[in-house]
């Protein structure tokens, strides 16, 4: 488990920006180190933002992205191209933009794609396990899983004394999400926390609230974005409005 970290950033624009320049960097990285790399992608207005500014930049280039692995950490359980899905969201600003393998490519299966959700899940969590080194845990290697926040302090599809919270397998449906759509797939927390480095991305003051109480040490099942961390490396990327109520010992890190 690692200690958490902050970055700040003047306003949303150079927080997606930032964001996108340092994912550059991890996947270049890891290349470097093991040959390929794996992201958990999230979903969102800042996370949109983000690919669009990786798409943008001349350095996206460096990364062979025929060795990336593109998984997802939670979905709306919506039919194939439902522009509410995250996979579809993500495909329009970035993934279609770069040479990323297909096959390398996992999205969480869609409402159409003939299971209910607890069956898609298992689906998922099959995939997941396939995708491992043998001999290892039924997990592939993350080296970098971002996660929005919630005004509620949810990230993925755990949301606040949500039962998904006490899920232990890797990946679970949702039903009755307090936001819509109300069914849902995502990773457990016990998933999510296996990632070497867990980036945390909010930007805006209806953030401020939620993340001020998840640095200052709230209850995972009152926020469980306080219960997330990377084996490696936790890092918080807020812009000004969101980081408005970090705890001062937080301050000097910014």
């Amino acid at each position: 488990m690692s200690e958490a970290s902050v970055a700040v950033h003047a306003d949303a624009d150079l927080l997606a920006q930032a964001v996108a320049a340092r994912l550059v960097v991890r996947l270049l990285d890891a290349q470097a180190a093991r040959g390929q790399a794996s992201v958990v992608l999230t979903g969102g207005r800042i996370a949109a933002a983000v690919y669009r500014a990786v798409a943008a930049l001349p350095a996206r280039d460096a990364v062979d992205w025929s060795r990336v692995d593109v998984w997802w950490g939670d979905e709306r359980f919506l039919p194939a191209g439902d522009p509410e899905r995250n996979e579809t969201q993500a495909r329009a600003a970035l993934l279609d933009a770069v040479p990323v393998d297909p096959d390398r490519i996992h999205p969480m299966p869609a409402s159409d794609g003939g299971a209910d959700p607890e069956e898609a899940a298992a689906r998922y969590a099959a995939e997941l396990a396939r995708a491992a080194r043998p001999g290892t845990a039924a997990l592939p290697h993350f080296d970098v899983l971002m996660l929005g926040v919630g005004e509620d302090g949810h990230v993925a599809s755990v949301f606040p004394e949500h039962p998904v919270h006490y899920e232990n397998r890797p990946v679970s449906a949702v039903r009755g999400s307090p936001k819509p759509p109300p069914v849902r797939i995502t990773l457990t927390l016990p998933t999510i926390n296996t990632a070497e480095e867990v980036w945390l991305v909010a930007g805006g003051a209806d953030k401020a609230h939620a993340v001020g109480m998840a640095l200052a040490g709230a209850g995972p099942v009152q926020i469980p974005a306080a219960g997330v961390h990377g084996t490696g490396r936790t890092l918080w990327l807020l812009d000004r409005a969101a980081a408005a109520s970090v705890p001062a010992r937080f301050r000097s890190l910014r």
